[in-house]
């Protein structure tokens, strides 16, 4: 009953034979591998953009930050949501890898980027001259972190509103691939052809060791985030490692089948939650995550009962035991229906 974090989950066995065989014999370094090679031709197979640029990094952090840093100058400011994870937790990183641009927070509905919030928060900035921030790039998040998803029509009234001010727009997919699943849609779909310049493909959620790639639509920006990566410490020498990875991941289209299982453990963990009575959904569960408010006693019991989860807003063992209090609950590839039955078996009884 852990649904803490997808980030807790195991890494897929097929992952962690690719590592072991990667690791025979010697190889070129720093992304010189015929691995990389053949991950970069199936990831533009993928996304179907033959002249993208592609790079892996080991973790969503440096994948975000280091493509926002390509994407703006240290006087520009970023627009993205107050819960976006580059402004929640991300230790200031994108400010640091910019080398200084500031973060624009842009209101949401349903977790979701406002499209009337965000030409309204741009078209306030380059008020003062210059004493003030600059306009720079957009960043959504696709599945938010609230468990909602973007339609790729979502995606482009936003991608069509920084295009209006000249920007650039970039997407976190830390957990893209449970979006796209959610959507039914192609890649393509949901990054390019819906205006996205950049992309954050994740995996570590989904299945990985370590590992995320970015993927750079326009070919032009490839040499500096060549540069932002090496000087950022984040061009690993024995690069094999994680090209390994994330061709085991994309091997008979894994990582839709991993999104799909979390996807599906949620849905089934959502519908019997329903069934009691004292629990509201604050967001409607669209991929694998859950926000719910039920009482501190029903916390106190499951919690009790081995669940694994974060308690949101309070203290689940001390105060009034009717007060309502926020669980997020993410589900892993490798919950499965057993573990969410046993989490609804200890709710009811």
């Amino acid at each position: 009953m852990f649904f803490a974090s997808d980030n807790g989950g195991p890494a897929h066995p097929s992952v962690i034979e690719a590592i072991a065989k990667a690791n025979g014999g010697y190889t070129s370094a720093y992304g010189a591998e015929a691995g990389m090679d053949r991950v970069r031709s199936r990831l533009r197979e993928v996304f179907e953009a033959p002249e993208a640029a592609i790079y892996l990094v080991a973790t969503g952090t440096a994948a975000n930050s280091i493509a926002l840093a390509t994407l703006s100058n240290p006087w520009d400011t970023i627009f993205c949501t107050s819960m976006a994870h580059i402004n929640e937790d991300e230790c200031n990183a994108p400010e640091f890898y910019s080398g200084g641009a500031k973060l624009t927070l842009v209101g949401d509905q349903d977790a979701k980027m406002s499209p009337d919030a965000l030409r309204a928060a741009i078209a306030a900035e380059e008020s003062r001259g210059v004493h003030g921030a600059q306009r720079g790039p957009v960043s959504i998040t696709n599945a938010t972190e609230k468990g909602t998803v973007y339609s790729p029509s979502e995606i482009s009234t936003l991608t069509g509103i920084a295009q209006d001010f000249g920007l650039k727009t970039h997407l976190d997919g830390a957990r893209f691939a449970n979006a796209l699943v959610s959507q039914g849609c192609t890649p393509a779909e949901m990054t390019w052809k819906a205006g996205i310049d950049v992309v954050s493909f994740g995996g570590t959620k989904n299945g990985l060791m370590g590992v995320e790639a970015v993927i750079l639509f326009d070919p032009d920006k490839a040499w500096e985030f060549e540069l932002r990566r090496k000087r950022g410490a984040h061009l690993f020498s024995k690069h094999r490692f994680l090209s390994a990875q994330m061709e085991a991941y994309l091997a008979d289209d894994l990582w839709l089948d991993l999104a799909a299982r979390a996807n599906a453990t949620c849905a089934r963990l959502a519908d019997g939650m329903r069934a009691h009575d004292s629990v509201e959904f604050l967001h409607e569960p669209a991929a694998n995550i859950i926000f719910a408010r039920f009482p501190r006693k029903l916390h106190k019991k499951l919690l009790e009962a081995g669940a694994q989860y974060y308690v949101w807003d309070g203290d689940a063992h001390q105060g009034d035991p009717d007060e309502p209090l926020t669980a997020r609950l993410v589900c892993d590839w490798s919950i499965g229906t057993e573990g969410a039955e046993a989490f609804l078996a200890a709710m009811r009884d």
